[in-house]
């Protein structure tokens, strides 16, 4: 086993290391069994849809039992990764929705309206009335009004007005205006249906709508309701890697992406009283860390360390120092709870929608929240003088993150002047060059972090400002990428300059991946501040996730892409190139109809090639690289020109 193969992490390559000399299987040892993978499946071209299935395209046979063709094949399967993408970040988000709308009724005891400002921009956007209204009044029509874009009969999603007016008149054209979210879901699982919908352009173009009823309607909701409920991230310092595992304390993980559970969690580990049972334990405190995209949303809001990014799940646990690892929704590996058996490690499932064979589930209750996770602290604590010997990791490092739409206007422009304006004014005098979202998963057949490290390392050099979500924020924590001063160190002449004297990272760490939403506002809010066209596809943009893993990732890419950004993934990773015609589609046609495509690449650094080209593409088309000559006016000149 070359253990640096499985990840460029320290940390991570020393707990590989211990599970194998333990016996003790993980991720990358059960890929490894998987090989060789089905070529069918990696391309796409094997459906399972009906039960004359499943059918194969091959030279043999060029259609499906029902006469489907490659295309037709291809596209459904694209558009059913969609669909399961929105399900799964626009579940999220009607949970959130509920819960809102039940703490502003005062029936969820234990939460509370936590950003009144933000709150009252949101009601203005809606039409929601705020004169004379308590807080809580206010929430309640708010929040009626976000249950309702799940499943409303009439009309489209209301944030997609949040989009350019150009944007919103090509979504118009092609049809994609998504309506309710839940419509968007349920008909890509029909048109998918055999015999329905057998046009791959139309299954493709149904794909865009469902994606965009993520993008604009089901993660915007859910990032602006979390953020009204639990705070606004501002950027604060915290520490990332599997060295944050305490030695001395009960240590408890949170994983998963659901942040109404480990809220309550952080609140009831630092309650005095459960404090002092952990210390009659024996233990000097508690300490809690996350995993994954609950990770992200617990440092950004309380300063709660992350111990690691999706494939660091069973690494943590592996280290043998967790009393306690709960779980929520989406990235949880079901593996975790075999590694949790070889150790002392309590496990619990905690979401109705998320349950695991041997594993105990203990329903959140969200009307009970604190209850709940007293208890499950509770179990930890007792769980401490069940600890065998550990092997903690030292590696961790620090870093800033916790960036938002409305903190990097007020870092720009301040309390009474927050604007993006210095950021356009630099993207145009070329001391930033343009603007790169790196977002996404950490994937077992890529070594773990490498290409969102190589990916960020390279663009910051060429002076691209970057922003990143979900595992690759956490990947980029763990090498030192987020600590201002050292990122810095990394950066172009240009980028440095801007980021010194505004005094913000290279690197903007933006959350989990469900805010990718922030991403689309701070774009949108970049046109409308002008000066660098009038439409999402004239910016100096592009997107990347060279490590995607789950049918989330499809969605989010596809929504980028329909909103007009170019958007690369990792080529082994993507599986729906079985096509010739739905190929040339996703990674050129597309660009017709919207403005973004696809574009595929393993390397990261050729990736970056392909990104700093389209930027400066955009550049050339909005005559910022066109040199200025200049001109020395006449007095009579001089007072011709307006004021």
């Amino acid at each position: 086993m070359d253990v640096e193969k499985r990840s460029v992490d320290k940390a991570a390559q020393k707990m590989i290391n211990v599970m194998d000399e333990a016996g003790i299987e993980n991720v990358w040892d059960r890929l490894e069994k998987q090989q060789p993978q089905c070529g069918f499946g990696k391309s796409g071209v094997c459906c399972r849809i009906c039960s004359m299935g499943p059918c194969r395209i091959t030279k043999k046979a060029s259609h499906g039992v029902c006469g489907a063709d490659v295309d037709t094949i291809v596209a459904r399967a694209f558009l059913r990764a969609v669909a399961g993408g929105t399900s799964a970040h626009s579940d999220h988000g009607r949970t959130v929705a509920e819960v809102f709308l039940a703490a502003a009724r005062g029936e969820a005891k234990d939460y509370r309206i936590k950003d009144s400002v933000k709150l009252h921009v949101l009601a203005k956007e809606l039409e929601v009335e705020t004169k004379d209204r308590s807080d809580n009044e206010i929430a309640e029509d708010v929040g009626k009004i976000a249950l309702g874009e799940f499943g409303k009969s009439e009309g489209t999603q209301l944030m997609v007005k949040r989009a350019p007016k150009p944007r919103q008149e090509i979504w118009e054209k092609q049809g994609v205006t998504p309506r309710a979210i839940d419509r968007e879901v349920v008909e890509a699982m029909h048109r998918s249906t055999m015999g329905v919908d057998q046009n791959y352009k139309s299954l493709l173009r149904h794909a865009s709508k469902t994606a965009l009823a993520d993008g604009w309607g089901g993660s915007m909701l859910a990032t602006d309701l979390q953020d009204i409920l639990f705070g606004t991230p501002s950027p604060g310092k915290g520490e990332v890697n599997l060295g944050v595992i305490s030695s001395d304390q009960v240590n408890i993980i949170v994983h998963g992406h659901d942040p109404l559970m480990s809220e309550i969690m952080v609140d009831a580990a630092n309650d005095p009283e459960i404090l002092e049972k952990a210390k009659a334990a024996g233990a000097k405190g508690i300490n809690v860390a996350g995993v994954c995209c609950t990770a992200n949303e617990m440092l950004v809001r309380h300063g709660v360390p992350i111990a690691g990014n999706f494939m660091c799940q069973e690494l943590a646990i592996a280290t043998g120092a967790i009393e306690m690892m709960a779980v929520d929704v989406q990235c949880v590996m079901q593996g975790i709870g075999k590694v949790a058996e070889k150790f002392h490690t309590k496990l619990f499932t905690t979401a109705h929608q998320a349950e695991m064979v041997g594993v105990e589930h203990i329903p959140f209750d969200e009307q009970n929240a604190m209850e709940t996770a007293k208890k499950m602290v509770i179990a930890a604590i007792d769980n401490y003088k069940n600890r065998g010997d550990v092997n903690i990791p030292k590696e961790k490092e620090t870093g800033v993150m916790g960036f938002t739409n409305e903190s990097i206007k007020y870092m720009l422009g301040g309390r009474f002047r927050a604007s993006y304006r210095p950021l356009n004014d630099n993207i145009m005098n070329g001391k930033i060059r343009g603007i790169a979202a790196i977002v996404g998963c950490t994937n077992p057949k890529v070594p773990m972090d490498s290409t969102h490290i190589a990916l960020s390392k390279e663009l910051i050099k060429r002076n691209v400002l970057v922003l990143t979500t979900g595992c690759a924020t956490v990947a980029c924590g763990k090498c030192a990428m987020l600590h201002p001063k050292e990122a810095l160190e990394l950066a172009g002449e240009g980028l440095r300059e801007v980021c010194e004297t505004v005094g913000m990272p290279p690197i903007l760490a933006c959350g989990s991946c469900i805010d990718n939403s922030r991403l689309l506002v701070a774009s949108s809010e970049i046109v409308a501040e002008g000066g660098l066209g009038e439409d999402l596809s004239e910016l100096p943009l592009a997107g990347a996730c060279l490590e995607s893993v789950t049918e989330k990732a499809t969605a989010i890419g596809q929504y980028f892409v329909a909103s007009g950004v170019y958007v690369i993934f990792g080529e082994d990773l993507f599986q729906y190139m079985g096509s010739e015609n739905v190929a040339n589609y996703l990674l050129g046609g597309i660009e017709e109809d919207f403005g973004g495509k696809w574009g595929l690449e393993n390397d990261p650094i050729k990736a970056a090639e392909l990104m700093l080209a389209h930027i400066e593409s955009k550049r050339d088309a909005l005559g910022l690289s066109d040199k200025q000559e200049r001109k020395l006016y006449t007095m009579e000149e001089r007072r011709a020109l307006e004021l």
